[in-house]
């Protein structure tokens, strides 16, 4: 088989490949810059070798053996093949998979819009997403990178901050309906309230809550009571519904309050500590696959324009 397909065998295969798309050996070599007579005695030589006929020349035309348009198969998506790889070398084109894990509320409303550029943008880079909770710890080998909130404390691995977390709370216009105004934090007495138990890692079920209170300095309101829930999406949808009052991160919610779905009663708006961050081990950047990735989402969170 080496012998067959040798130096001289794989650039008779050339003239091949392009006789075949022309079906013509006066045009085939117009493009490899050759004589109509080298092209044809080029092609003889490689029945030869080959010891089956490629073409059948009819008057005026040429036509392809059923073993010539078997093998013009094989050859052309051939050198598609390394037409497409070289190129691909030659622009940094990256491929392969890359496992992303991300706290789901900042997976479904900020990544996912953004996904489709990521796409456009890298192609060949296959993301393998996982949506864990904040309350699961992140262990390096688990992942190549990770979304989370917390405080910029990771040990053993390393942080890119993203974006700083402010709340504020939230509700349906129909829920302040026949009820009285609520227009300062004491005016929460008269309303139910809705937490996120799981809102960073390490938060207590009613922290959210406690820490807005706190920092606006109306710590006497009671929040210990109302509907709990483990994810955000969940106490956003029971505040959609009217359920009651609840804190919204800033970074997570922006068509429902251009919708009207949902309003801001009270203006005061308070930072959190906490960052949505993206979370690696040391050295991952190192993998230029990784480091595009990463590089991109710093990218996206540095856009002025929320996504719609």
């Amino acid at each position: 088989m080496s012998r067959l397909l040798n130096s001289q065998t794989h650039a008779w295969l050339k003239v091949f490949a392009v006789s075949a798309r022309h079906l013509s050996f006066t045009r085939a070599a117009e493009e490899l810059h050759v004589t109509t007579g080298a092209v044809s005695q080029q092609i003889k030589q490689l029945e030869d070798r080959l010891g089956f006929k490629l073409f059948r020349r009819l008057p005026r035309r040429l036509a392809l053996t059923e073993e010539g348009r078997r093998l013009a198969t094989v050859v052309d998506d051939a050198y598609q093949a390394v037409g497409l790889e070289v190129k691909r070398l030659r622009s940094g084109v990256m491929s392969g998979i890359i496992r992303l894990r991300s706290v789901p509320s900042f997976l479904n409303k900020w990544l996912m819009p953004r996904l489709p550029r990521l796409q456009a943008r890298f192609p060949d880079i296959e993301l393998h997403v996982t949506a864990e909770d904040s309350s699961t710890s992140l262990r390096e080998g688990d992942f190549d990178l990770a979304l989370d909130l917390n405080d910029g404390q990771t040990p053993g691995l390393a942080i890119t901050p993203l974006i700083e977390e402010t709340i504020f709370p939230v509700c349906s216009p129909s829920l302040l309906r026949g009820r009285p105004p609520l227009r300062r934090p004491e005016d929460l007495a008269w309303y139910p309230l809705l937490h996120d138990v799981t809102a960073w890692r390490g938060s207590r079920d009613y922290g959210e809550w406690e820490h807005y209170l706190e920092a606006i300095e109306a710590p006497s309101v009671n929040v210990h009571r109302g509907y709990t829930f483990n994810r955000n999406h969940l106490t956003m949808e029971a505040a959609i519904a009217g359920m009651g009052v609840a804190i919204a991160r800033q970074t997570l919610i922006t068509n429902e309050l251009e919708t009207g779905s949902l309003i801001a009663p009270l203006e005061r708006r308070v930072a959190t500590g906490m960052h949505y961050g993206i979370v690696y081990a040391a050295g991952a950047l190192d993998d230029r696959r990784v480091r595009a990735v990463h590089d991109w989402l710093v990218e996206e969170a540095r856009r002025p324009q929320p996504i719609r």
